[in-house]
Protein backbone atom coordinates (compact mmCIF):
# COMPACT_ATOMS: atom_id res chain seq x y z
CA UNK A 1 0.00 0.00 0.00
CA UNK A 2 1.68 3.47 -0.50
CA UNK A 3 1.93 5.24 2.42
CA UNK A 4 4.57 7.76 1.68
CA UNK A 5 3.48 11.57 0.29
CA UNK A 6 5.16 13.72 -1.73
CA UNK A 7 5.81 17.45 -1.33
CA UNK A 8 6.21 19.45 -4.63
CA UNK A 9 7.80 23.11 -2.88
CA UNK A 10 7.65 25.65 -5.77
CA UNK A 11 9.92 28.65 -4.27
CA UNK A 12 11.82 32.09 -5.44
CA UNK A 13 15.10 30.60 -6.44
CA UNK A 14 14.16 26.46 -6.56
CA UNK A 15 11.80 23.65 -6.89
CA UNK A 16 12.15 21.33 -4.67
CA UNK A 17 10.65 18.17 -3.85
CA UNK A 18 10.39 16.20 -0.35
CA UNK A 19 9.01 12.47 0.27
CA UNK A 20 7.66 12.13 3.59
CA UNK A 21 7.14 8.98 5.25
CA UNK A 22 3.77 8.46 7.63
CA UNK A 23 6.06 9.51 10.86
CA UNK A 24 6.96 12.49 8.95
CA UNK A 25 10.46 11.65 8.68
CA UNK A 26 12.18 12.59 5.34
CA UNK A 27 12.52 9.94 3.23
CA UNK A 28 13.72 11.76 -0.26
CA UNK A 29 14.58 15.29 -1.45
CA UNK A 30 15.63 16.70 -4.90
CA UNK A 31 16.22 20.50 -5.64
CA UNK A 32 16.95 21.92 -8.38
CA UNK A 33 17.56 26.34 -8.56
CA UNK A 34 16.97 27.54 -11.83
CA UNK A 35 17.72 31.23 -13.38
CA UNK A 36 16.51 34.88 -12.04
CA UNK A 37 16.09 37.52 -14.92
CA UNK A 38 15.86 41.34 -14.21
CA UNK A 39 14.93 42.96 -17.49
CA UNK A 40 14.65 46.02 -16.06
CA UNK A 41 15.53 47.78 -12.48
CA UNK A 42 12.76 46.33 -10.14
CA UNK A 43 11.40 43.65 -12.63
CA UNK A 44 12.11 40.18 -11.42
CA UNK A 45 11.32 36.93 -13.96
CA UNK A 46 10.90 33.68 -13.91
CA UNK A 47 10.91 31.41 -16.96
CA UNK A 48 7.68 28.96 -16.32
CA UNK A 49 9.44 26.53 -18.47
CA UNK A 50 12.59 26.07 -16.30
CA UNK A 51 9.91 25.90 -13.25
CA UNK A 52 8.03 23.25 -15.12
CA UNK A 53 11.40 21.30 -15.49
CA UNK A 54 13.32 22.00 -12.68
CA UNK A 55 10.15 20.45 -10.71
CA UNK A 56 10.30 16.98 -12.95
CA UNK A 57 13.67 17.43 -12.12
CA UNK A 58 13.28 17.00 -8.40
CA UNK A 59 10.29 14.97 -8.30
CA UNK A 60 12.93 12.01 -9.72
CA UNK A 61 15.67 13.12 -7.61
CA UNK A 62 13.50 12.52 -4.39
CA UNK A 63 12.26 9.55 -5.72
CA UNK A 64 15.29 7.86 -6.88
CA UNK A 65 17.18 9.14 -3.17
CA UNK A 66 14.13 7.76 -1.51
CA UNK A 67 14.75 4.49 -3.41
CA UNK A 68 11.28 4.55 -4.15
CA UNK A 69 8.59 4.72 -7.55
CA UNK A 70 5.62 6.72 -8.44
CA UNK A 71 3.88 3.35 -7.17
CA UNK A 72 4.37 4.39 -3.45
CA UNK A 73 3.43 7.98 -3.57
CA UNK A 74 0.06 8.23 -1.76
CA UNK A 75 -1.24 11.62 -2.50
CA UNK A 76 0.53 15.13 -3.69
CA UNK A 77 1.15 17.97 -2.04
CA UNK A 78 2.12 21.53 -3.41
CA UNK A 79 3.14 24.45 -2.06
CA UNK A 80 4.09 27.66 -3.97
CA UNK A 81 5.62 31.17 -4.19
CA UNK A 82 2.24 32.86 -3.94
CA UNK A 83 1.74 35.96 -5.78
CA UNK A 84 3.50 35.20 -8.58
CA UNK A 85 1.69 35.40 -11.96
CA UNK A 86 1.67 32.69 -15.21
CA UNK A 87 -0.68 33.16 -18.27
CA UNK A 88 -0.84 30.15 -20.77
CA UNK A 89 -2.50 28.91 -23.60
CA UNK A 90 -5.50 27.14 -22.30
CA UNK A 91 -4.74 24.67 -25.86
CA UNK A 92 -0.94 23.83 -25.75
CA UNK A 93 -0.44 25.04 -21.68
CA UNK A 94 2.44 26.93 -22.82
CA UNK A 95 2.83 30.46 -21.09
CA UNK A 96 2.71 33.41 -23.24
CA UNK A 97 5.51 35.23 -21.45
CA UNK A 98 7.63 34.54 -18.40
CA UNK A 99 6.11 34.20 -14.73
CA UNK A 100 5.84 37.57 -13.58
CA UNK A 101 7.34 36.91 -9.54
CA UNK A 102 5.89 38.42 -6.19
CA UNK A 103 9.17 41.07 -5.71
CA UNK A 104 8.34 42.31 -9.07
CA UNK A 105 7.34 46.17 -8.89
CA UNK A 106 6.48 47.31 -12.52
CA UNK A 107 3.10 48.24 -11.57
CA UNK A 108 4.22 50.78 -8.85
CA UNK A 109 2.75 53.58 -11.22
CA UNK A 110 -0.71 51.49 -11.72
CA UNK A 111 -1.24 51.15 -8.00
CA UNK A 112 -0.32 54.50 -7.37
CA UNK A 113 -3.34 56.03 -9.72
CA UNK A 114 -5.28 53.32 -8.34
CA UNK A 115 -4.90 54.62 -4.84
CA UNK A 116 -5.24 58.26 -6.50
CA UNK A 117 -8.85 57.26 -7.40
CA UNK A 118 -9.61 55.91 -3.87
CA UNK A 119 -10.07 52.37 -4.75
CA UNK A 120 -7.35 51.37 -2.11
CA UNK A 121 -10.18 51.22 0.98
CA UNK A 122 -12.35 48.95 -1.55
CA UNK A 123 -9.66 46.53 -2.51
CA UNK A 124 -8.41 46.20 1.29
CA UNK A 125 -12.27 45.52 2.51
CA UNK A 126 -12.68 42.97 0.40
CA UNK A 127 -9.52 41.32 0.21
CA UNK A 128 -7.55 42.11 3.43
CA UNK A 129 -4.81 43.48 1.00
CA UNK A 130 -3.12 46.99 0.35
CA UNK A 131 -2.59 48.22 -3.66
CA UNK A 132 0.71 47.23 -3.97
CA UNK A 133 2.72 45.70 -6.72
CA UNK A 134 3.19 42.54 -4.48
CA UNK A 135 -0.04 41.13 -5.00
CA UNK A 136 -0.87 39.50 -8.38
CA UNK A 137 -3.80 41.26 -10.00
CA UNK A 138 -1.95 44.34 -11.19
CA UNK A 139 0.73 41.95 -12.53
CA UNK A 140 -2.29 40.39 -14.85
CA UNK A 141 -3.13 43.70 -15.75
CA UNK A 142 0.17 44.57 -17.03
CA UNK A 143 0.34 40.85 -18.87
CA UNK A 144 -3.05 41.22 -20.92
CA UNK A 145 -2.25 45.48 -21.81
CA UNK A 146 1.16 44.39 -23.10
CA UNK A 147 1.71 40.71 -24.38
CA UNK A 148 -0.04 40.75 -28.04
CA UNK A 149 -3.33 40.04 -28.53
CA UNK A 150 -3.39 39.24 -24.78
CA UNK A 151 -6.98 41.31 -23.64
CA UNK A 152 -8.52 40.21 -26.93
CA UNK A 153 -7.43 36.17 -26.19
CA UNK A 154 -8.40 36.32 -22.52
CA UNK A 155 -12.10 37.91 -23.32
CA UNK A 156 -12.39 34.92 -26.03
CA UNK A 157 -11.32 32.31 -23.05
CA UNK A 158 -8.14 31.00 -24.87
CA UNK A 159 -5.62 31.72 -22.02
CA UNK A 160 -5.74 30.88 -18.64
CA UNK A 161 -4.88 32.74 -15.22
CA UNK A 162 -2.50 31.59 -12.43
CA UNK A 163 -0.51 31.42 -9.79
CA UNK A 164 2.05 28.82 -9.77
CA UNK A 165 0.07 26.01 -8.31
CA UNK A 166 -2.27 26.29 -10.62
CA UNK A 167 0.13 26.29 -13.53
CA UNK A 168 1.40 23.06 -12.04
CA UNK A 169 -1.64 21.45 -11.73
CA UNK A 170 -3.00 22.45 -14.88
CA UNK A 171 0.64 20.26 -16.65
CA UNK A 172 0.24 17.36 -14.22
CA UNK A 173 -3.01 16.63 -14.95
CA UNK A 174 -2.43 17.05 -18.27
CA UNK A 175 -4.89 20.33 -19.03
CA UNK A 176 -7.66 18.71 -17.00
CA UNK A 177 -8.00 20.81 -14.19
CA UNK A 178 -7.50 24.51 -13.95
CA UNK A 179 -7.89 25.00 -10.06
CA UNK A 180 -6.07 26.28 -7.51
CA UNK A 181 -6.68 27.03 -3.18
CA UNK A 182 -8.50 29.46 -1.26
CA UNK A 183 -5.04 30.56 -0.03
CA UNK A 184 -3.44 31.51 -3.27
CA UNK A 185 -6.34 32.99 -4.36
CA UNK A 186 -6.32 35.21 -1.60
CA UNK A 187 -3.26 36.60 -2.58
CA UNK A 188 -4.93 38.15 -5.90
CA UNK A 189 -6.28 41.45 -5.16
CA UNK A 190 -9.61 39.42 -7.21
CA UNK A 191 -10.84 37.62 -4.35
CA UNK A 192 -13.11 38.12 -1.64
CA UNK A 193 -12.18 36.52 1.28
CA UNK A 194 -15.10 37.49 3.49
CA UNK A 195 -17.71 36.03 0.46
CA UNK A 196 -15.10 33.31 -0.89
CA UNK A 197 -15.36 33.89 -4.48
CA UNK A 198 -13.92 36.03 -7.19
CA UNK A 199 -15.28 39.08 -6.87
CA UNK A 200 -17.03 40.73 -10.09
CA UNK A 201 -16.23 44.28 -9.04
CA UNK A 202 -12.50 43.66 -8.00
CA UNK A 203 -12.35 41.99 -11.78
CA UNK A 204 -13.83 45.06 -13.58
CA UNK A 205 -11.61 47.81 -11.68
CA UNK A 206 -8.65 45.16 -12.82
CA UNK A 207 -9.98 44.85 -16.25
CA UNK A 208 -9.37 41.29 -15.79
CA UNK A 209 -11.58 38.70 -17.66
CA UNK A 210 -13.98 36.34 -15.33
CA UNK A 211 -13.20 33.40 -17.69
CA UNK A 212 -9.39 33.06 -17.30
CA UNK A 213 -9.89 32.29 -13.44
CA UNK A 214 -8.96 28.83 -11.67
CA UNK A 215 -11.63 27.21 -9.89
CA UNK A 216 -11.17 27.96 -6.28
CA UNK A 217 -11.12 24.87 -4.06
CA UNK A 218 -10.42 23.83 -0.32
CA UNK A 219 -7.07 23.40 1.15
CA UNK A 220 -7.13 20.12 1.53
CA UNK A 221 -9.22 18.71 -1.87
CA UNK A 222 -9.19 16.93 -4.89
CA UNK A 223 -7.09 19.10 -7.22
CA UNK A 224 -6.50 15.91 -9.80
CA UNK A 225 -4.82 13.23 -10.83
CA UNK A 226 -1.17 13.30 -12.21
CA UNK A 227 -1.77 11.61 -15.91
CA UNK A 228 -0.15 8.66 -16.93
CA UNK A 229 2.69 9.20 -18.70
CA UNK A 230 4.55 11.24 -15.54
CA UNK A 231 6.68 9.45 -13.09
CA UNK A 232 3.41 10.16 -10.15
CA UNK A 233 1.34 8.70 -12.74
CA UNK A 234 -2.06 8.19 -11.51
CA UNK A 235 -1.20 9.86 -8.16
CA UNK A 236 -3.72 12.34 -6.92
CA UNK A 237 -3.21 15.74 -5.71
CA UNK A 238 -5.27 16.87 -2.53
CA UNK A 239 -3.73 19.73 -1.02
CA UNK A 240 -2.56 22.86 -1.66
CA UNK A 241 -1.23 25.99 0.17
CA UNK A 242 0.60 29.06 -0.79
CA UNK A 243 4.04 28.63 1.04
CA UNK A 244 3.90 30.91 4.19
CA UNK A 245 -0.05 29.40 4.50
CA UNK A 246 1.86 25.79 4.29
CA UNK A 247 4.44 26.92 6.56
CA UNK A 248 1.65 27.93 9.66
CA UNK A 249 -0.46 24.28 8.91
CA UNK A 250 3.69 23.09 9.23
CA UNK A 251 4.54 24.46 12.65
CA UNK A 252 0.82 23.41 13.60
CA UNK A 253 -0.61 27.07 14.44
CA UNK A 254 -4.04 25.68 14.73
CA UNK A 255 -5.07 27.52 17.55
CA UNK A 256 -6.12 31.42 17.10
CA UNK A 257 -3.12 33.61 18.93
CA UNK A 258 -0.69 31.29 17.21
CA UNK A 259 2.01 32.70 15.22
CA UNK A 260 4.85 31.76 13.04
CA UNK A 261 7.68 33.85 10.91
CA UNK A 262 9.22 31.81 7.88
CA UNK A 263 12.85 33.20 6.60
CA UNK A 264 12.92 32.15 3.42
CA UNK A 265 13.99 34.79 0.08
CA UNK A 266 11.61 37.06 1.81
CA UNK A 267 10.29 37.10 5.81
CA UNK A 268 6.39 36.55 6.15
CA UNK A 269 4.87 36.02 9.56
CA UNK A 270 0.99 34.83 9.71
CA UNK A 271 -0.83 35.00 13.16
CA UNK A 272 -3.61 32.79 13.27
CA UNK A 273 -6.89 34.63 14.28
CA UNK A 274 -9.26 31.70 13.92
CA UNK A 275 -13.04 32.31 11.89
CA UNK A 276 -12.41 35.79 12.93
CA UNK A 277 -11.70 38.10 10.08
CA UNK A 278 -9.52 40.68 11.74
CA UNK A 279 -8.80 44.35 10.07
CA UNK A 280 -5.19 45.72 10.38
CA UNK A 281 -5.11 49.01 12.01
CA UNK A 282 -1.44 49.10 11.38
CA UNK A 283 -0.94 47.83 7.37
CA UNK A 284 -1.01 44.50 7.96
CA UNK A 285 -2.82 42.19 5.88
CA UNK A 286 -5.93 39.89 6.43
CA UNK A 287 -5.51 36.83 4.76
CA UNK A 288 -6.72 33.44 4.47
CA UNK A 289 -4.42 30.72 6.37
CA UNK A 290 -6.54 27.49 5.01
CA UNK A 291 -10.01 26.64 4.43
CA UNK A 292 -11.03 22.91 5.40
CA UNK A 293 -14.50 21.39 4.78
CA UNK A 294 -15.88 24.34 3.49
CA UNK A 295 -14.41 26.32 7.22
CA UNK A 296 -12.18 29.10 6.73
CA UNK A 297 -9.29 29.96 9.29
CA UNK A 298 -8.01 33.78 8.87
CA UNK A 299 -4.62 35.14 9.79
CA UNK A 300 -3.04 38.80 9.84
CA UNK A 301 -0.13 38.54 8.07
CA UNK A 302 3.11 40.91 7.31
CA UNK A 303 5.37 40.66 4.59
CA UNK A 304 9.27 41.91 4.29
CA UNK A 305 10.67 40.96 1.11
CA UNK A 306 14.55 40.55 1.57
CA UNK A 307 15.43 37.79 3.84
CA UNK A 308 17.66 35.01 2.79
CA UNK A 309 17.84 37.40 -0.58
CA UNK A 310 19.91 39.67 1.44
CA UNK A 311 21.97 37.32 2.30
CA UNK A 312 22.06 35.74 -1.34
CA UNK A 313 23.22 39.41 -1.88
CA UNK A 314 26.08 38.76 -0.09
CA UNK A 315 27.42 35.99 -1.81
CA UNK A 316 26.30 36.76 -5.13
CA UNK A 317 26.23 40.42 -5.41
CA UNK A 318 29.32 41.51 -3.43
CA UNK A 319 30.79 38.05 -2.98
CA UNK A 320 31.97 38.69 0.68
CA UNK A 321 30.93 34.98 1.48
CA UNK A 322 31.03 31.63 -0.49
CA UNK A 323 27.79 29.89 0.99
CA UNK A 324 24.68 31.05 2.89
CA UNK A 325 25.89 29.47 5.75
CA UNK A 326 28.72 31.33 6.51
CA UNK A 327 26.71 35.09 6.99
CA UNK A 328 26.48 34.09 11.09
CA UNK A 329 29.86 32.93 11.23
CA UNK A 330 31.28 36.61 9.45
CA UNK A 331 28.80 38.55 11.63
CA UNK A 332 29.88 37.23 14.86
CA UNK A 333 33.01 38.58 13.98
CA UNK A 334 31.68 42.27 13.37
CA UNK A 335 33.18 45.74 15.90
CA UNK A 336 30.54 45.52 18.59
CA UNK A 337 31.23 49.31 18.00
CA UNK A 338 30.26 50.14 15.05
CA UNK A 339 26.67 50.76 14.34
CA UNK A 340 26.09 49.94 10.97
CA UNK A 341 22.52 49.78 9.65
CA UNK A 342 21.32 48.15 6.42
CA UNK A 343 17.67 48.93 5.21
CA UNK A 344 16.91 46.18 2.53
CA UNK A 345 14.62 48.40 0.29
CA UNK A 346 16.33 46.29 -3.12
CA UNK A 347 12.63 45.81 -4.32
CA UNK A 348 10.78 48.66 -1.81
CA UNK A 349 9.97 48.01 1.64
CA UNK A 350 7.16 46.05 2.56
CA UNK A 351 5.33 45.96 5.75
CA UNK A 352 4.19 47.83 7.70
CA UNK A 353 5.66 50.38 5.77
CA UNK A 354 4.38 49.43 1.87
CA UNK A 355 7.18 51.92 0.21
CA UNK A 356 7.22 50.79 -3.47
CA UNK A 357 9.61 53.30 -4.42
CA UNK A 358 11.92 52.84 -1.57
CA UNK A 359 15.39 51.85 -2.42
CA UNK A 360 18.47 49.62 -0.72
CA UNK A 361 20.93 52.41 1.73
CA UNK A 362 23.39 51.68 4.44
CA UNK A 363 24.11 54.15 6.88
CA UNK A 364 26.63 54.15 9.47
CA UNK A 365 29.71 53.34 7.62
CA UNK A 366 33.31 54.05 8.59
CA UNK A 367 36.85 53.93 7.31
CA UNK A 368 36.95 50.70 9.19
CA UNK A 369 33.96 48.78 8.28
CA UNK A 370 34.23 46.02 6.11
CA UNK A 371 32.78 42.60 5.39
CA UNK A 372 32.03 40.85 8.82
CA UNK A 373 29.86 44.36 9.92
CA UNK A 374 28.21 44.59 6.14
CA UNK A 375 26.99 40.60 7.32
CA UNK A 376 25.75 41.69 10.26
CA UNK A 377 23.67 44.67 9.11
CA UNK A 378 22.28 42.39 6.82
CA UNK A 379 21.14 39.26 9.40
CA UNK A 380 20.08 42.78 11.78
CA UNK A 381 17.75 44.01 9.23
CA UNK A 382 15.95 40.54 9.32
CA UNK A 383 15.47 40.53 12.54
CA UNK A 384 14.62 44.56 12.71
CA UNK A 385 11.82 44.28 10.36
CA UNK A 386 10.74 40.94 12.25
CA UNK A 387 10.17 43.31 15.38
CA UNK A 388 8.38 46.00 12.91
CA UNK A 389 5.77 43.06 12.29
CA UNK A 390 5.47 41.78 15.51
CA UNK A 391 4.56 45.69 17.01
CA UNK A 392 2.04 45.81 14.43
CA UNK A 393 0.49 42.51 14.94
CA UNK A 394 0.17 43.22 19.05
CA UNK A 395 -1.69 46.55 18.37
CA UNK A 396 -4.01 44.49 15.62
CA UNK A 397 -5.09 41.32 17.61
CA UNK A 398 -7.29 41.30 20.66
CA UNK A 399 -9.38 38.12 19.90
CA UNK A 400 -6.57 36.91 22.94
CA UNK A 401 -3.43 37.28 24.25
CA UNK A 402 -1.00 36.97 21.39
CA UNK A 403 1.43 33.73 21.39
CA UNK A 404 4.57 35.68 22.95
CA UNK A 405 6.93 32.89 21.73
CA UNK A 406 7.75 32.55 17.98
CA UNK A 407 7.94 29.41 15.66
CA UNK A 408 10.42 30.32 13.60
CA UNK A 409 11.40 27.75 9.88
CA UNK A 410 12.76 28.66 6.43
CA UNK A 411 16.27 28.27 5.53
CA UNK A 412 18.11 30.85 7.78
CA UNK A 413 16.80 29.29 11.19
CA UNK A 414 19.72 26.87 10.59
CA UNK A 415 21.84 30.26 11.83
CA UNK A 416 22.05 29.92 15.66
CA UNK A 417 23.87 33.18 15.65
CA UNK A 418 21.04 34.80 13.74
CA UNK A 419 18.38 32.58 16.20
CA UNK A 420 19.61 34.17 18.97
CA UNK A 421 19.98 37.98 17.50
CA UNK A 422 16.63 37.56 16.85
CA UNK A 423 15.52 36.28 19.87
CA UNK A 424 17.50 39.57 21.65
CA UNK A 425 16.15 42.14 19.07
CA UNK A 426 12.69 40.87 19.56
CA UNK A 427 12.89 40.33 23.24
CA UNK A 428 11.11 37.26 23.33
CA UNK A 429 11.94 33.34 23.28
CA UNK A 430 12.27 31.76 19.70
CA UNK A 431 11.58 27.98 18.82
CA UNK A 432 13.17 26.08 16.21
CA UNK A 433 11.02 23.18 15.56
CA UNK A 434 12.99 19.83 14.73
CA UNK A 435 11.72 19.23 11.15
CA UNK A 436 12.41 22.65 9.55
CA UNK A 437 10.83 21.67 6.31
CA UNK A 438 7.60 22.79 8.03
CA UNK A 439 6.46 24.56 4.76
CA UNK A 440 6.85 21.19 2.59
CA UNK A 441 5.44 19.45 5.50
CA UNK A 442 1.99 21.41 5.51
CA UNK A 443 1.39 20.96 1.90
CA UNK A 444 1.81 16.94 2.54
CA UNK A 445 0.18 16.98 5.37
CA UNK A 446 -3.08 18.58 3.75
CA UNK A 447 -2.51 16.02 1.02
CA UNK A 448 -1.51 12.51 3.46
CA UNK A 449 -4.59 13.46 5.91
CA UNK A 450 -7.03 13.88 3.21
CA UNK A 451 -5.63 10.42 1.76
CA UNK A 452 -6.01 8.53 5.00
CA UNK A 453 -2.52 7.80 5.68
CA UNK A 454 -1.74 11.10 8.07
CA UNK A 455 -3.15 11.60 11.22
CA UNK A 456 -6.06 14.83 12.02
CA UNK A 457 -5.13 18.02 12.88
CA UNK A 458 -5.34 17.59 16.56
CA UNK A 459 -2.60 14.25 16.79
CA UNK A 460 -0.71 16.40 13.77
CA UNK A 461 -0.65 19.47 16.44
CA UNK A 462 0.26 16.93 19.29
CA UNK A 463 3.80 16.05 17.55
CA UNK A 464 5.02 18.96 16.93
CA UNK A 465 8.85 18.93 18.21
CA UNK A 466 11.40 21.73 19.42
CA UNK A 467 14.49 21.36 18.23
CA UNK A 468 15.99 24.76 20.05
CA UNK A 469 14.69 27.53 22.41
CA UNK A 470 16.68 30.96 21.80
CA UNK A 471 16.11 33.33 24.93
CA UNK A 472 17.06 36.86 24.72
CA UNK A 473 20.40 37.67 26.31
CA UNK A 474 20.48 41.84 25.83
CA UNK A 475 19.30 44.11 27.54
CA UNK A 476 16.44 46.47 27.13
CA UNK A 477 18.89 49.58 27.06
CA UNK A 478 20.94 47.75 24.25
CA UNK A 479 17.62 46.82 22.55
CA UNK A 480 16.05 49.90 22.51
CA UNK A 481 19.28 51.44 21.23
CA UNK A 482 19.88 49.48 18.33
CA UNK A 483 16.26 49.75 17.34
CA UNK A 484 15.72 53.56 17.87
CA UNK A 485 19.14 53.29 14.61
CA UNK A 486 16.92 51.14 12.58
CA UNK A 487 14.18 53.69 13.06
CA UNK A 488 16.25 56.33 12.09
CA UNK A 489 18.01 54.18 9.10
CA UNK A 490 14.28 53.62 7.80
CA UNK A 491 13.42 57.16 7.65
CA UNK A 492 15.94 58.34 5.94
CA UNK A 493 15.35 55.60 3.33
CA UNK A 494 11.44 55.77 2.71
CA UNK A 495 10.80 57.95 -0.48
CA UNK A 496 8.42 59.44 1.26
CA UNK A 497 9.25 61.04 4.85
CA UNK A 498 5.85 62.93 5.73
Amino acid sequence: MANHVLAIDQGTTSSRAIIFREDRTVAGVGQQEFTQHFPRSGWVEHDPEEIWETVNRSISEALEKAGLTGADIAAVGITNQRETVVVWDRETGEAVFNAIVWQDRRTASLCGQMKDDGLEPLFTRKTGLLLDPYFSGTKLRWLLDNVPQGRARAERGELCFGTVDSFLIWRLTGGAHHVTDATNASRTLMYNIEQNQWDEELLGYLQVPSEMLPEVRDSADDFGTVRQDHVLGGTPILGVAGDQQAATIGNACFEPGMMKVTYGTGCFSLLNTGGELVRSQNRLLSTIAYRLDGATTYAVEGSIFVAGAGVQWLRDGLGLINAAEESGQLAEKADPEQAVYLVPAFVGLGAPYWDADARGAMFGLTRSTGPAEIAKATLDSVCYQTHDLLTAKRGDWQGGNAQTVLRVDGGMVASDWTMQRLADILGVPVDRPEILETTALGAAWLAGQRAGVWPDMDAFAAGWARDRRFEPQIDDASRSADLAGWKDAVRRTLSRRD
